[in-house]
């Protein structure tokens, strides 16, 4: 099924953690509701060690289960039992944050973040931390505590090479009700080169599969800013409807549409607009010796590498029959050879399938005269 959606590509401001899963929504008029979407947590890639400073004794939830509807949160109180090793006075208003991932259950979320939680008893190298969680519906499953990392900043962007320290904490089961849901639909489904176009977000109950009735904040954003911590988000309408503009650059970096959390996503997608197959191809030469093998160079708009590209002879008056086959460079040119098999014109052509984001197409036909 096409849709106004690619595939996620990795290395390109890829959402971490992200899980690939269906989501269906109403479509929007005039436009594609998206089939291939993701759950988002907005957390830092693995750095390479624990900050050597932290020591954490426990870890205690407040709750073991909790029940969330809807576009709620429930708080749910974090206590840390931990030292952090510094006499630097810089470092007596350390804050600490706890991370929770999923063990079990179905839910969008994947990790969640107990962050900021502040020294409320004791001292620095010896103390308690205290804070909460904010369970949404999303979550709906069960999270275990895996690590403790102290700081302010967690999504990365201060440059920061530390991460969790490992710490096998304990668990809680949430159940989710009346869980919301994304469709992202793309305008114009197949985006031209060149041109601007939109993104239609919608959010909805999946269980009455209709909007919640109130204005929603969601973030629709691209390229970097799916991966930072706070990007601005914007109101829905009543209907839980958003329409966001994007410029003609943006057509070639990752889109996403996020609702936020305190500390992390509590949903979100992210995609890849559709491309047109544009194919320009040339012959070397316009006539050659029967059996004589002629290149036939090209070109695919976008350079979609590693994409196959068959060369087609033309059979009776309608039936394409391939010859030959090139993989697409990261150039976006092709070679392909063609090899006339009987004196006259022979007709060809380079057809493109659809490879990825990237639509089907030919280019126009050619002749080649077998003499």
């Amino acid at each position: 099924m096409n849709t106004g959606v690619g595939r996620l590509r990795t290395g390109t401001a890829a959402l971490v953690g992200i899980t690939a899963m269906l989501v269906a929504a109403p479509a929007a008029a005039g436009a594609v509701t998206a089939t291939a979407t993701t759950s988002a947590i907005a957390v830092p890639a693995k750095a390479q060690s624990p900050d050597p400073k932290l020591t954490v004794a426990g870890v205690t939830l407040g709750r073991t289960t909790v029940a969330v509807s809807g576009l709620n949160r429930v708080a749910v109180p974090v206590t840390v039992k931990a030292g952090y090793n510094s006499d630097d006075p810089l470092d007596d208003g350390t804050v600490l944050n706890v991370f929770l991932r999923r063990t079990g259950g179905t839910g969008a979320v994947r990790t969640m973040i107990a962050g900021h939680l502040k020294l409320t008893a004791g001292t620095l190298k010896n103390g308690t931390w205290t804070g909460t969680v904010e369970v949404p519906s999303t979550a709906n499953g069960t999270f275990k505590v895996y690590g403790v990392r102290p700081g302010t900043i967690l999504d990365g962007s201060d440059g920061s090479m530390t991460t969790e320290t490992p710490f096998d904490g304990p668990s809680i089961a949430v159940t989710g009700l009346h869980v919301p849901k994304l469709g992202v639909s793309v305008i114009p489904r197949v985006v031209p080169f060149g041109q601007a176009f939109q993104v239609k977000a919608a959010i909805y109950d999946s269980v009455t599969r209709k909007p919640y009735g109130s204005r929603i904040l969601l973030q629709v954003v691209n390229d970097n800013l799916c991966v930072e911590y706070d990007a601005g988000s914007k109101y829905t309408d009543r209907a839980g409807i958003l329409l966001t503009s994007f410029p003609a650059a943006a057509a070639d970096s990752l889109v996403c549409v996020r609702v936020r959390g305190k500390f992390f996503d509590t949903l979100g997608t992210g995609f890849f607009v559709l491309r047109p197959g544009i194919v320009g191809a040339t012959p070397s030469k316009t006539s050659a010796k029967v059996g004589t093998i002629v290149p036939v160079n090209g070109t695919v708009a976008g350079a979609p590498s590693n994409c196959p590209i068959f060369l087609q002879r033309l059979r009776g008056a309608s039936q394409w029959r391939g010859v030959s086959q090139d993989v697409v460079r990261q150039s976006g040119r092709f070679t392909l050879l063609a090899q006339p098999p009987y004196a006259g014109n022979i007709i060809y052509r380079a057809y493109f399938p659809t490879c990825s984001r990237f639509q089907a197409g030919v280019s126009k036909s050619f002749v080649i005269k077998g003499i």
